[in-house]
């Protein structure tokens, strides 16, 4: 049974990146009918953020990558947040040491840093022989009873290679004379994500490990600490890094990729899901949207491109406006009132006034909170003109007339419905021997201070009677 796993660190709020890593493992597991394991890695204690934690959960949950062990889903008394672990890092940690292939570092980070800067200086790669390596164990146990710091170090091989097949790029290999012995356990006690990462892969029987393609440089300290504590190897699957359209950079590092805020600005989930899925993943058919069970169904790791894929914010706006329009009218009201209600005070509006205002957007909103702006002209007291739509009202000598006669028709409008307001359009059009372009477009722009919109009866609609005869008054004469 293959089993997955994510593991996002306590160091910042998941972004963008984060969820192609959750989704793709997700989907690794469940296209085979396997379980995806959350782990929370927060042995980097200067680094772990307070609600970073909730916050992956309430993530997983929104996007329904319901996962199946991992903290609230103990299984076989295992705990999967890493501090709770320590006890079990140590205790590799030592068998290592008696088997030789671990030692304890006594250096302090003043001696790496200028060594570090040597080498920077000397334009060279910074490779550090650690001079601890040939320290007796026990020498080095009596001058840890003694008090001293210290960090414990795998010994790397000096030569010879390391190889191994990832599922996406293939056969890579690695010369040892290149590696650096690897810190194990940290002078705080705490194990390095390397470390911990392997033994709990492994006691965890995970048997696909997906993450991004910037960490095959680290692969021979993975490989050598799986050999080294006799675990067997899992697959690996690397994933092309994710970068910003025309900018070039890595995804975390760009404020369009936090999923809280999209999420709170009304994206979608299963938008933003479907987007993500073809950022490093090709159907190899025509189809663009899918349903997370439809991905599920259609997933194939050798359908993983390796080629960097871009994160573009106006695709995935695209994406979402498809998934918004395509949701029932009581559906698309119940997640478009909220980001109404948020700025405008609708207590003086009827239900049904509410609900025509909604509907009059939903096949053009891009994203929930857009309702808010794109509805402003049903809210504010006063509408001011731009050169441009003042330069229209002013290219007809007819116009005066079009606006004149419009308001007579709506004064005596007695019954303010679509239909009502449909025909006298068309009489305001026969009274002034216009064409309907320069009826429709002068009154439009009186009304919403725009030059484009909606239907324009149903704006008239949403605007009431004396809102409109008020403005057309306002702007008879002035242009």
């Amino acid at each position: 049974m293959i089993k997955t796993r994510f593991a996002p660190s306590l160091s910042g709020y998941m972004h963008i990146g984060n969820l192609r890593s959750a989704l793709f493992a997700y989907l690794i597991a469940k296209q085979d009918e396997g379980e995806f394991v959350l782990r929370i890695e927060d042995t980097d204690r200067s680094r772990s953020r307070i609600g970073v934690e909730e916050q992956i959960y309430n993530i997983l949950n929104a996007f329904q990558l319901t996962y199946d062990e991992g903290p609230h889903r103990e299984t076989n008394n295992t705990e999967y947040v890493q501090s709770k672990r320590l006890d079990i890092y140590k205790s590799y940690a030592e068998k290592l040491l008696k088997k030789g292939e671990a030692y304890y570092c006594f250096c302090d980070k003043k001696t790496l840093n200028a060594n570090r800067m040597k080498a920077n200086e000397e334009k060279q790669n910074f490779l550090y022989e650690d001079p601890c390596r040939i320290i007796g164990i026990e020498e080095a146990k009596n001058r840890v009873l003694a008090g001293e710091s210290y960090t414990i170090r795998q010994k790397m091989p000096k030569t010879g290679q390391t190889s191994f097949r990832d599922l996406v790029y293939g056969d890579i290999t690695f010369d040892n004379s290149t590696l650096e012995d690897q810190i194990l356990i940290k002078s705080d006690g705490f194990p390095t994500y390397n470390f911990a990462n392997v033994i709990d892969d492994a006691l965890m029987e995970i048997t696909h490990v997906t993450r991004g393609c910037e960490y095959l440089s680290s692969m021979p300290k993975y490989l050598l600490l799986y050999e080294a504590l006799n675990f067997p190897r899992p697959e690996f699957v690397h994933l092309p890094l994710v970068r910003i359209k025309e900018k070039g950079v890595l995804i975390k590092n760009y404020k369009e990729d936090d999923l809280m805020d999209l999420l709170n600005q009304g994206f979608l989930p299963s938008a933003i899901i479907n987007y993500m899925a073809l950022l490093g993943w090709n159907p190899r058919t025509n189809q663009e949207f899918f349903t997370l069970q439809e991905l599920i169904n259609e997933f194939d790791i050798s359908k993983i491109t390796k080629r960097p894929c871009c994160y573009d914010i106006k695709k995935l706006v695209w994406f979402n406006k498809h998934y918004i329009s395509k949701m029932n009218d009581q559906e698309y009201i119940n997640f478009t009132r909220p980001y109404l209600e948020n700025v405008y005070n609708l207590k003086d509006k009827t239900e049904e006034w509410i609900n025509n205002l909604l509907l009059l957007f939903k096949k053009h909103l891009h994203f929930g909170s857009e309702i808010a702006l794109v509805s402003n002209l049903f809210f504010r007291k006063t509408i001011v003109l731009d050169e441009k739509c003042i330069n229209y009202l002013r290219s007809d000598e007819l116009i005066p007339s079009v606006l004149t006669t419009f308001k007579e028709e709506v004064e005596n409008c007695s019954n303010w419905n679509l239909q009502n307001i449909e025909e006298l359009l068309k009489r305001v059009e026969l009274k002034t021997n216009s064409t309907k372009e320069k009826t429709y477009m002068p009154i439009r722009i009186v009304v919403t201070g725009l030059n484009y919109g909606r239907e324009l009866s149903k704006t008239l609609f949403l605007l009431e009677q004396q809102t409109i005869i008020k403005r057309v008054e306002n702007s008879i004469g002035m242009y």
